[in-house]
Parts: C-alpha cells; structure tokens; sequence
C-alpha cells in the first residue's frame, strides 16, 4: 500500500460559515459542503503530512472509530476531491512552496 500525502489546490474559494466548512472548486464550479471529519482533513491537507498519520492522530482520537473504516474513508474522500481539482493528491510529500501557495489561494479566495 502507498502512502498518500495531499494538499489544497490554489483552484479552490473555500470558507468556514459558523460550524459548516464550504469550499468551490474553480475548475468545475462544484459547490461542497463538509462534515466535520471532511473539514478535518481539509484543514490538516498540507502536503507534508500522510493521510495515514491524519487520520490516525485527528479523525480515531476525535470520533470512536476504527483506523481501517476511518482511513477508508478518507481515502474516498480525498480521491473525489482529487477528482474536482480541489485537493493535490502524492505518493511523495507535496513540496513547502507549492503547499504555501495553494494554501494562501484558498485563503485569499475565501474574503
């Protein structure tokens, strides 16, 4: 099994509305609405970090749930993302200045 590493692509407006996590892909115009665990794993997308290690140390310390079911999960997740342009997806961790960048886009979008 590879490891996967992800990060935010600087083609997305994403913003935190209260409790709801809601982000929109310039590639296609989709508009997504996260759960909780979905705005978990988009804010800890930094390229540098498994998903492996994020979902261990974030998602099964936050919820009551297996590390396998969870990890699944967020596999798909981050896949269909992909699929949207929205999250970079690696086997090899995602370079600091290109993480930086796509972060300060997402930011700098979402005013």
């Amino acid at each position: 099994m590879s490891t996967t590493y992800f990060a935010r692509s600087s083609a997305v407006a994403a913003r935190r509305l209260g409790d709801e996590m809601v982000m929109m892909s310039a590639q296609d115009s989709t508009l997504f609405s996260l759960s909780d665990v979905a705005a978990m794993l988009w804010e800890a997308a930094d390229g540098r970090t498994p998903l492996d290690q994020i979902v261990r140390d974030r998602v099964c310390s936050a919820y009551e749930v297996d590390h396998p079911t969870a990890l699944r999960d967020a596999e798909e997740f981050v896949r269909a993302l992909a699929a949207h342009g929205v999250l970079v997806v690696s086997e090899q961790p995602i370079e600091a200045p290109a993480v930086q960048a796509s972060a300060a886009s997402a930011s700098g979008n979402s005013r």
